[in-house]
């Protein structure tokens, strides 16, 4: 250190110093400047490329969310739909067993009374011939001269005998 203390030259130090300084100059005004503006361009783009990946992040969990929604809303909609039709299929299975039975009902009820008009017509129709039946054997019996009841029974066995029922 002490031989560079004693080789010191004061003209020299002057023009390393401006050489030093103009150096520097140059190399701000042509070096340091564009790379400092390409660096400062480079981080602004890396900042943008993340405020973008971030948004691009936030739409993303939006539209998650969005689509769950829909998801959810069309799934208790079709839940809806599905119990509106069960319950439909129900009423209309109830109604036709209502309807079927009523007429089930209406047609028994129907029968019956044919039964019954049938049968008092049947009846009625007996009525008239055991009518006429009497009234026939009355007749042979009073044409005919009989003597004794002994005859009358026989004639009307004999008569009763011959005549068939319709």
């Amino acid at each position: 250190m002490e031989k560079l203390i004693e080789q010191f030259s004061l003209g020299l130090f002057f023009w390393q110093s401006v050489l030093f300084v103009a150096l520097v100059l140059l190399l701000k005004k042509f070096a340091w400047k564009p790379i400092l503006e390409a660096v400062n361009d480079r981080e602004e783009g890396i900042k943008d490329a993340l405020e973008s990946a971030e948004a691009a992040k936030k739409e993303m969990q939006s539209l998650t969310a969005d689509n769950q929604r829909i998801l959810k809303e069309a799934r208790a909609e079709r839940d809806s739909l599905l119990k509106d039709a069960r319950e439909i299929k129900e009423k209309i299975i109830a109604e036709a067993k209502e309807e079927a039975q009523e007429e089930a009902s209406a047609i028994i009820d129907s029968a019956k009374a044919a039964i019954e008009v049938e049968k008092k017509a049947a009846i009625s129709e007996l009525k008239t011939q055991v009518a006429h039946l009497s009234i026939e054997i009355a007749e042979k019996v009073v044409k005919r001269e009989l003597a004794s009841k002994d005859d009358q029974l026989a004639l009307v066995d004999k008569i009763l005998g011959e005549v068939t029922l319709n």
